[in-house]
């Protein structure tokens, strides 16, 4: 009774020690060993799409950094290490693309104290609003609608949470080999609601100055 007392003791300890590091390993990094997004601590942050306006034709290196852990699980054109591609004044990428695409998922740090709380069938007017008040161009704004829009529809409200560039950088970081003048990153968190809820509203966003060599990043994180 003794050993067997004895051996019981160090399986558990041992089945303890392994939770404890599968846990710390998702806190810190938010990656799996076999990639399928299943950390508890983490978020996706769905579709950002990242548009370039460079003022002359150039060649362009763009990488992504998690500064407190993180990873891409998706991305067009092909991530790998960074986007090497070469980009329009127009914002044409590789003469294919209209934007650089891709989903990563991170620590859970989005704010949830101001927002707006919005009925299903406001949502087209709402973002059109929202989207220019920040400074997005009508195509921009399009591509967010046009995708957005058709896919919220589970509910009859949406708490939707703005994350502006200062939070979204603490979050992740985009390098560019050429410095824009002019960076405009914005992403809703949103949360479905059955009820109408009353939420403490942000204040109206600084004008933005499309001048120069522009970037514009939109995203979504669902909660």
């Amino acid at each position: 009774m003794k050993n067997y007392n004895s051996n019981f003791k160090t399986l558990a300890f041992g089945i303890l020690v392994l939770l404890m590091i599968q846990f710390q390993a998702c806190d810190d990094g938010c990656e799996d060993d076999d990639n399928n997004n299943t950390c508890d601590t983490c978020m996706v942050a769905y579709k950002p799409n990242i548009y370039l306006y460079p003022e002359e034709s150039t060649h362009l290196e763009v990488s992504i950094d998690f500064p407190i852990g993180g990873q891409i699980v998706a991305s067009i054109p092909t991530y790998g290490n960074f986007w090497s591609v070469n980009v329009e004044p127009s914002g044409l990428i590789n003469n294919a693309y209209d934007y650089l695409f891709y989903e990563s998922k991170q620590p859970n740090v989005w704010q949830t104290e101001r927002g707006w709380c919005i009925k299903k069938e406001n949502l087209q007017l709402f973002f059109n609003e929202d989207l220019k008040n920040y400074g997005f161009n009508d195509a921009e704004i399009a591509d967010f609608t046009e995708y957005w829009i058709p896919r919220l529809n589970e509910s009859q409200f949406y708490n939707i949470y703005p994350q502006e560039s200062t939070i979204i950088n603490n979050v992740i970081q985009l390098n560019i080999s050429q410095t824009p003048d002019n960076v405009l990153r914005l992403f809703y968190f949103i949360h479905k609601s059955n009820v109408e809820q009353e939420i403490n509203q942000p204040s109206f966003p600084q004008s933005f100055k499309r001048e120069g060599f522009v970037l514009a990043e939109w995203g979504v994180i669902l909660d």
